[in-house]
């Protein structure tokens, strides 16, 4: 995937998967000529995400992963062609182009492989020019008539992210919204939950009940507002993909160790290298032991990702890769609600959970990628990938005590397994049509998803009862109730889905992206066994399908803004049944968005303003009570509640004043409602903003390292993240035969959060600490109005690394 015109200063992003010098000769005239060339090290690695500059005309490249570029279009002359980033010596060399000429150059930096990553995280990109593989296409991120955030491995590390939750901070308008039982973090933006369908690595999608360990992400791509078209079934607002670290033909790497308040200690490891000329490995391997604030609670984690990368010749390599993530820890429901709509005032360190209960969870997955040139303007990505997720779970839930704090404990037991298969094709090329340039994607995906749910003969009576406002009162039972699997239940579903985007240049100032995407899913009936009896059951399948179509319009009316408008269609499936036991109704989406993107001072400042609307048609939730008036307790059981409309603004800063200075922040508006309902059917309230969607959230990070040689090697940060009020429990709903009315809607107060973090490094030796929520503030991710848990207080980490 080549040649990608950025914007800013005639920027050009070359993203090559392959190891041959690109050229694009579809936009190739005979008036013109082509440079291209590859950078090394001097111990002899690609030379990535290096500026290449024709300093006469101003215009820029970047080196793609491979250390490759390529300058197009160049009209006959002499220029100047340099070679350089910020903290490295730059090089030039004179060039003369012919018309039709094609002259390599190749350029050695003087730098090892090591120091120019640690330059290329020093000098950070521009924001609208960071290079990206989630939207799939060899698309600049200028080009593009939508949303992108990326969070780089440097603040990764400078942050020291402990769960990617650490990292969606960073991430405007994209927060955590739920930790249900503290199993997962569940992650929400533009009004939407982003679920399992909307969570990837390396493209491919990741269950989320398991959480991500993140140190071994190179960076994490976020593509806001609507994916549809290149994924499927995600739902709306936006999804976010994690880039792993990649085999390298050099030996390296890194061992650290990390601790912390509560007992935290975690021991790393990263190893890369050759094993051949033309295979190369790396080796991540993570333990994790760690307390916790809430009493009772802990955590044990190991993690191992091993990849090795083939090449196979000058047009082709091959990419396996491994994860494997086994996560023991305590579930929590936290403190819960009295009477169902109040936040009770107790310590957040109370646990009502029991000494003996426990969640145990799994998570593998193998990968393999293979990448062909087909020649200088062509290329083919085949991807296929098995995904295994085991949870194990046994304790008591859903803490929703009686206005005096009297709780009748209930018990839970859940074990599941599941199994993903996934294969995907992607073509990607450049051509012409008249005066008209094409950047083209072509694709095929598929998948099968396969779901097994063991049913227990859990007793429907109380565990026991205690009182969460007075402990004393009475006495909690501690031995383990003996449980055991009665019914097996298993859940296939099949998706497909074809899809086609062309991204057309009009003019150098306007370009058109269309495309379309038909998408089938079909949901077998559960396959229910009896143990007992060996009785088999099975309903009906459900069969859904749709065509999803997508238009933006990007007009540059200067190299550095970009002014786009785009609109796209898609649907949802919709899991579980209604109360009554049907099958639910797919929900249709419509999302517009608007912005402008602006590079300033050569990339030293970049300012973006996005603004949207997604209307959601059938609105699917779990359904608060059952067909009997009970309440529900089970999330397979829903209901669609109306439309819902979803109206926000985006701002995102990045700049680098001076040399050191690392700003980024963003500021993010959404009002989510319900804006169409049927009164007479027991519906939502019109004009009720939905549980858990905060109309305002502001983030900011500022890193500053030292570059005076008496402070050399000296960092410092601090980091900002506000979540302003929203609704959380239970949208009301209008009575409806014998439904209750009462309502278990309540309002949440916003937060504002303080990190502050500082490192030194000196030759191989690293040292980070961090104190995080320095000025102690206390709020509540609130699932429903059961699981309320309370932020971590003021926490201490620091880490120790050696890199070889």
């Amino acid at each position: 995937m080549f040649g990608i015109t950025a914007a800013y200063a005639q920027t050009e992003i070359i993203t090559s998967s392959a190891s041959s010098l690109p050229i694009d000769t579809s936009a190739q005239t005979g008036t013109t000529g082509t440079i291209r060339g590859k950078i090394v090290t001097t111990d002899g690695n690609p030379g990535a995400y290096v500026n290449v500059v024709l300093k006469e005309i101003n215009k820029t490249v970047v080196t793609d992963e491979t250390g490759l570029f390529a300058l197009r279009n160049i009209k006959p002359g002499v220029y100047t062609l340099q070679v350089s980033h910020t903290g490295l010596q730059s090089q030039e060399k004179q060039v003369e182009i012919a018309a039709g000429d094609t002259k390599e150059f190749n350029f050695t930096l003087h730098e090892t492989s090591l120091q120019l990553e640690e330059v290329i995280v020093e000098g950070r990109r521009s924001l609208n020019s960071k290079v990206v593989t989630v939207g799939k296409a060899p698309i600049a991120p200028m080009d593009l008539p939508q949303s992108i955030t990326v969070v780089g491995q440097g603040l990764i590390r400078d942050q020291q992210a402990q769960r990617l939750s650490d990292i969606i901070k960073n991430v405007n308008g994209i927060y955590v919204s739920t930790t249900r039982g503290n199993t997962q973090e569940s992650f929400s933006g533009r009004g939407y939950a982003l679920g399992s369908s909307n969570l990837f690595k390396n493209g491919t999608r990741v269950n989320s009940g398991a959480m991500p360990e993140v140190s071994s992400l190179e960076r994490v791509e976020v593509l806001k507002g609507s994916a549809a078209i290149l994924y499927g079934n995600v739902a709306p607002g936006g999804i976010v993909n994690m880039v792993t670290k990649q085999p390298k033909f050099n030996f390296g790497g890194e061992v650290s160790f990390r601790t912390g308040s509560y007992d935290l200690y975690k021991p790393s490891f990263d190893v890369y290298g050759p094993v051949t000329s033309n295979i190369a490995y790396r080796l991540i391997g993570t333990y994790e032991s760690a307390g916790s604030f809430r009493n009772q609670v802990s955590s044990e984690r190991y993690y191992i990702n091993p990849s090795l990368l083939f090449k196979l010749g000058k047009r082709s390599e091959l990419l396996l890769q491994g994860d494997y993530l086994k996560h023991d820890f305590t579930p929590d429901f936290g403190i819960g609600t009295l009477g169902g709509n109040k936040i009770p005032d107790v310590d957040r360190s109370s646990f009502f959970g029991t000494p003996w209960q426990y969640t145990k969870t799994e998570q593998a997955t193998a990968t393999a990628t293979y990448r062909y040139h087909l020649n200088e303007s062509w290329n083919i990505n085949f991807t296929g990938s098995y995904q295994q997720y085991k949870r194990d779970y046994f304790g008591v839930e859903r803490i929703q005590a009686a206005a005096d704090g009297k709780w009748a404990r209930p018990l839970g037991r859940n074990n599941t397994e599941e199994n993903y298969y996934i294969a995907q094709v992607d073509l990607t090329g450049k051509f012409k049509t008249g005066r008209f340039e094409h950047t083209l994607l072509a694709g095929v995906d598929a998948d099968r998803y396969e779901i097994t749910n063991l049913g227990y003969n859990t007793p429907t009576k109380a565990y026991d009862t205690i009182n969460i406002l007075d402990p004393a009162r009475y006495l909690p039972r501690t031995d383990m109730p003996v449980v055991s699997a009665i019914r097996s239940v298993k859940t296939p579903t099949n998706r497909i889905g074809v899809y086609v985007q062309d991204l057309i240049s009009i003019t150098a100032q306007l370009k058109l992206l269309v495309g379309v995407r038909y998408s089938y899913q079909r949901a077998f009936a559960p396959d229910s066994t009896t143990f007992a009896t060996g009785a088999k059951t099975k309903g009906q399948d459900k069969n859904d399908d749709a065509f999803s179509p997508r238009v933006g319009l990007v007009y540059k009316p200067f190299t550095n803004t970009a002014v786009f408008v785009s609109y796209a269609n898609s649907f949802s499936v919709n899991s579980g049944t209604d109360i009554y036991g049907n099958a639910l109704k797919p929900s249709i989406i419509d999302q517009y968005e608007i912005g402008v993107k602006n590079d300033f001072l050569n990339g030293l400042l970049s300012v973006n303003v996005t603004g949207y609307r997604i209307v959601n048609n059938n609105f699917a939730v779990t359904a608060p009570f059952t067909s009997t008036g009970a309440q529900n307790n089970n999330t397979s059981i829903k209901q669609l509640t109306g439309q819902t409309t979803s109206d926000g603004i985006e701002l995102d800063i990045s700049a680098h004043p001076s040399s050191g200075l690392d700003i980024t922040a963003g500021y993010s508006h959404n009002y989510m409602r319900y804006t169409k309902t049927d009164t007479t059917t027991g519906s939502y309230v019109q004009g009720e903003r939905l549980v858990n969607t905060p109309t305002h959230t502001a983030n900011a990070t500022v890193f500053y390292t030292f570059t005076s040689d008496k402070l050399k090697g000296l960092k410092a940060g601090i980091s900002f993240l506000y979540i302003g009020k929203r609704n959380a429990g239970w949208n009301n709903q209008y009575k409806l035969n014998n439904y209750p009315n009462a309502s278990r809607l309540f309002e949440v107060g916003g937060y504002t959060t303080l990190d502050l973090s500082a490192g030194y490094s000196w030759k191989k030796i690293a040292v980070l600490a961090k104190l995080s929520n320095v000025t102690n503030t206390l709020n509540y991710l609130v699932h429903e109005n059961y699981s309320v848990n309370p932020l971590a207080p003021r926490q201490f980490a620091a880490t120790v690394s050696y890199r070889f």
